[in-house]
């Protein structure tokens, strides 16, 4: 009866950022989180938000939703993590204060609920709670793999290779940051995409799309 998944996006530390203010952000900038707490390239997936459009193709294959019943909006708090929307219409959130501790403790210990140490839930300290569209003009990298997740086959894995080679290169000062969906968009057009129904098939596409990746780059330098 699930009609719609909906998963929250904080916006990362540029979410206000114009297009000219973008092209000027450093690495170290960018490791600034507003809400979370994570190692380096996780957090620039969060600037970029291509964390966002690579949990969507996950819960594509998890909950086994067509890509039109999965949604990202923006939620600075970092309170809500994801809702679903049922047939009737009722929706149900997942909440809690930002940390990954009680998702990975659920992960490993399902269908236990076992305690914790984390802080309690506090709706009045969670204060208000906002949300936002997701700007694909400015934050490309989410629509880019959303694209790659439709695609299929062997798309998200040449997602996933190019954008690793380009955080890579961006956190050692190599590539801008808005060339980062450049580097992305440039590799998803140049590997065709195959059937993913092996895990060579799947090796062939990472090490083709890091490849690829890694040449354009070179090319901007």
């Amino acid at each position: 009866g699930v009609r719609r998944l909906i998963l929250t996006a904080s916006g990362g530390p540029f979410r206000s950022y114009s297009r000219r203010e973008l092209e000027a952000v450093s690495p170290r900038d960018a490791l600034r989180h507003p809400t979370w707490d994570m190692g380096a390239k996780i957090t620039i997936d969060s600037a970029t938000l291509a964390n966002k459009a690579l949990e969507l193709i996950e819960a594509h294959f998890l909950f086994g939703l067509d890509y039109d019943q999965l949604e990202a909006v923006i939620h600075p708090q970092s309170i809500i993590h994801s809702m679903v929307e049922f047939e009737d219409g009722s929706v149900l959130s997942q909440m809690g204060f930002p940390t990954m501790e009680l998702p990975i403790l659920y992960a490993l210990t399902h269908p236990a609920r076992l305690p914790d140490g984390v802080r309690p839930f506090d709706p009045v300290a969670a204060g208000p709670l906002t949300f936002e569209p997701m700007d694909h003009d400015r934050f490309p990298t989410f629509r880019l793999g959303v694209r790659a997740g439709r695609a299929g086959g062997t798309a998200p894995a040449v997602y996933n290779a190019a954008n690793e080679v380009a955080v890579g290169a961006f956190l050692d000062e190599t590539l801008a940051f808005v060339e980062i969906p450049r580097v992305i968009e440039e590799t998803l057009d140049a590997c065709e995409p195959v059937p993913g129904d092996s895990l060579e098939a799947v090796d062939a596409a990472d090490r083709e799309a890091r490849a690829r990746a890694r040449a354009l780059i070179e090319e901007l330098q």
